[in-house]
């Protein structure tokens, strides 16, 4: 078998257009034109010598071997990247102050920590978990270099937009039934208030002219989770960082009305951060997007397209 030493332009292309859904965003990004990275694709199919896209609908999918060459791309890219840092700014030293909402604490930071220290072991880093509007708040005030949240309603100056996501509604891994059936009020999981997901619910159901009570309440998510599992009753979130014990409902099926998208920023502090809180940021948007639902990063039709 002979041996394949991928490109590493190649892959950062393919891997920054499917995390953007859109290889002419990713074109744009990078720097290249359209053509110039339809050719790269084309290059990486040789380079595998199989099928990397299929066609679906009027734009094109991934097939198998392309799911796992993403996987292997995505791994490539980071070593790449996490070696030319090391190596360019051994003597990266300072202090950088990290937010993160609490759905990306288990899902994110730990990749996020690790791929950090590692380049830059002289750095040192406060992390924070909190609820959006107190994360947005605090990288406001100066207390937060950079802040990973959910837009909670109040514009920062230097924030950029990274996805919009759907919301979901979340029952127990194993399925009981709602009391909507009976027309009895819904039993409601959430954070305590002021929280936003909360009343994104409260609000879609009194919309949909549906009943429901506060079931139980908690400062954490650990705790929403715990209660969710019981059985106590359903709560929104979205696909990320979902434990096992717990699953995502289609509403259709368990006659619950659509809920809608939440957007995501990254905040910063700073129009022009210093290189440590640049660096890290950067990582930060990398592993978010990758613990991004696969839906997320698709076009409107749900396909990806190509250049």
């Amino acid at each position: 078998m002979r041996r394949v030493t991928f490109d590493l332009d190649v892959l950062r292309s393919f891997v920054t257009g499917m995390e953007l859904g859109s290889f002419a965003k990713a074109a744009d990004r990078l720097g290249r034109s359209t053509s110039a990275v339809s050719a790269q694709l084309k290059k990486l199919e040789e380079q595998a010598a199989t099928p990397i896209f299929r066609k679906s609908g009027r734009g094109l999918a991934l097939t198998e071997a392309g799911e796992t060459m993403l996987g292997y791309a995505r791994r490539l890219i980071e070593l790449n990247d996490e070696a030319a840092s090391a190596i360019h700014d051994v003597e990266l030293e300072g202090w950088v102050r990290l937010g993160l909402q609490e759905d990306f604490g288990e899902a994110v930071l730990p990749d996020v920590l690790g791929r950090f220290a590692r380049a830059h072991p002289k750095v040192k880093i406060e992390a924070r978990i909190a609820r959006s509007y107190e994360l947005a708040e605090r990288v406001t005030s100066g207390n937060l270099d950079i802040a990973l949240a959910w837009h909670s309603g109040e514009t920062l100056p230097y924030s950029e937009h990274v996805a919009d996501v759907q919301m979901r509604w979340i029952g127990p891994a194993k399925r009981i039934a709602t009391s909507l059936r009976n027309g009895e009020p819904l039993p409601l999981v959430a954070l305590e208030a002021p929280c936003l997901l909360r009343t994104v619910a409260t609000e879609t159901l009194d919309r949909a002219g549906l009943s429901w009570r506060m079931a139980f309440s908690s400062p954490s998510l650990g705790g929403i989770w715990a209660a969710v599992a019981a059985g106590l009753g359903l709560t929104i979130r979205t696909d990320i960082g979902l434990p096992a014990s717990v699953s995502a409902m289609t509403p259709e099926i368990a006659g619950l009305p659509a809920l809608p998208k939440m957007t995501l920023f990254l905040h910063r502090k700073d129009a022009e951060p210093e290189p440590v809180v640049a660096r890290l940021a950067e990582i930060l948007l990398q592993a978010a997007r990758q613990a991004l639902p696969d839906n997320t990063r698709t076009n409107e039709n749900g396909l990806r397209d190509v250049a």
